[in-house]
């Protein structure tokens, strides 16, 4: 499926277009997002700022800025995750939860991250690649 890329809250109050995604696909295993989506693990993708735009209900977006500084957008009428954005990052890229997509993806998630804190109930079960922290943060292994 060709860009823009389409997405939206649960109730369809935000609504956003994605022109294009930066290479990586995370799996986030660390206990805010398992607490912010409510799953084992939350999925991102990577996009620069000046390819994505919100088309409709910013003003229902309320942030939630983490005591690490990261920052967390959900929208205020239906609770939907939409963004993540690190607190250590340029300010130039937004991190999209791809559950909230319409579209299919030309990508696929890549990496587990923060494995060292995913949950005990919780099995990592593919090939890719599981990093303690981000990537980078030293390689665990892979699933069985």
């Amino acid at each position: 499926m060709p860009a823009p890329y389409r997405g939206r809250c649960l109730c369809g109050a935000v609504r956003f277009e994605i022109d294009e995604f930066l290479p990586g696909v995370s799996h986030c295993h660390c206990s805010m997002c398992r607490k912010f989506h409510g799953a084992d693990y939350a999925t991102y993708g990577s996009i620069q700022k000046s390819n994505f735009r919100w088309i409709k209900g910013e003003e229902m977006l309320k942030d939630y800025v983490a005591e690490n500084g990261t920052t967390r957008q959900f929208c205020q009428h239906c609770g939907s995750s939409m963004t993540f954005t690190s607190a250590k990052g340029s300010g130039k890229e937004v991190e999209i939860a791809l559950g909230t997509l319409d579209d299919d993806l030309p990508l696929k998630a890549d990496a587990h991250i923060f494995v060292d804190y995913a949950a005990n109930w919780s099995a990592i079960t593919d090939d890719l690649p599981q990093f303690r922290e981000t990537r980078g943060s030293g390689v665990v292994g892979t699933g069985d």
